[in-house]
């Protein structure tokens, strides 16, 4: 029996098929046409004689020996990826590169940026700013800070760090404040709510954990992202919703109110990582990161 191998590009076109479930997504995270994938797929398909997908609904499922296939190459590639990723981080003196939403590093991560380097000196952190640190289409980091719900990316090991609190806030500054103090959370059904498009489920989120009929909420002044939602609540522009962590600091400081406090959400704060890579640094980052998320 002939020992040769399929073209290296149609293994690649396969695992990344088999792994997102998509020729669509396969095509584009591999910067290709939907007809290249299938034209590489089908080389295999040839090869052995037997189907590698079977179409279910819109979707597709792997056969028998698709999954076969999907275990062997899967395994083959995370071989490569380590091995290549090795030869260029040769150790820990590497710069760590964190994948962080730019809301969450503005108003989170650059505040603390002196303690967490003066804490972890080791670590030679590098911040890339990514809306979606998680995606297969984005260059993969060391790690990825993120609020996020499950079910997690099977890609990824997921380290918790805390629990996602959520709350109305309102600065000092706002000039409907009078009218909204000392009353229960259903004043808020009479108010232009600022909001994020980012994250348009926060606000029915909330007002479900509160007890407000979410079909009463009306929404004002809408925000591209978190951050941007939360400078014009400071800048007294309306009341906010906002993740309690994000906030603590001008709650402290005065420049934020939370009235009705924060509801615990379905989401969390985690630190992610690529399964199939060892960093020795994630797990003093990740602690580092709890004790700061839940610390008062």
């Amino acid at each position: 029996m002939s020992r040769e191998l399929p073209s290296l590009n149609a293994l690649r076109a396969f695992e990344a098929t088999a792994r997102l479930g998509s020729v669509s997504r396969a095509a584009e995270e591999l910067s290709v046409t939907h007809g290249a994938i299938s034209r590489q797929l089908r080389v295999l398909e040839e090869a052995l004689q037997q189907p590698l997908f079977t179409r279910q609904g819109r979707g597709i499922t792997l056969t028998a020996i698709g999954e076969q296939l999907r275990d062997r190459v899967t395994t083959a590639f995370d071989q490569l990826r380590d091995g290549w990723s090795e030869l260029r981080r040769p150790g820990n003196d590497s710069p760590f590169v964190l994948g962080c939403a730019s809301s969450l590093l503005a108003r989170w991560v650059i505040p603390r940026l002196d303690r967490l380097e003066r804490d972890l000196p080791m670590l030679r952190l590098h911040l890339s700013p990514e809306e979606d640190p998680l995606s297969p289409q984005r260059a993969e980091p060391d790690a990825a800070l993120a609020l996020a719900a499950p079910p997690w990316p099977a890609a990824w090991q997921v380290h918790a760090l805390a629990p996602e609190r959520i709350g109305p806030v309102v600065s000092p500054r706002y000039a409907g404040l009078a009218r909204l103090l000392g009353r229960d959370e259903s004043v808020l059904c009479d108010e232009a709510l600022l909001h994020t498009t980012s994250r348009p489920q926060a606000w029915p989120e909330w007002a479900q954990a509160s007890g407000v009929p979410a079909k009463s909420l009306r929404h004002g002044q809408g925000f591209a992202r978190l951050f941007y939602l939360l400078e014009a609540a400071v800048a007294g522009l309306g009341v906010a919703i906002a993740p309690e962590q994000l906030v603590r600091d001008d709650l402290s400081a005065g420049r934020l109110l939370a009235p009705w406090g924060f509801r615990q959400t379905s989401a969390s704060w985690i630190l992610a990582t690529p399964r199939r890579r060892n960093d020795s640094r994630v797990d003093s980052l990740a602690t580092w990161l709890r004790n700061e998320l839940n610390s008062n």
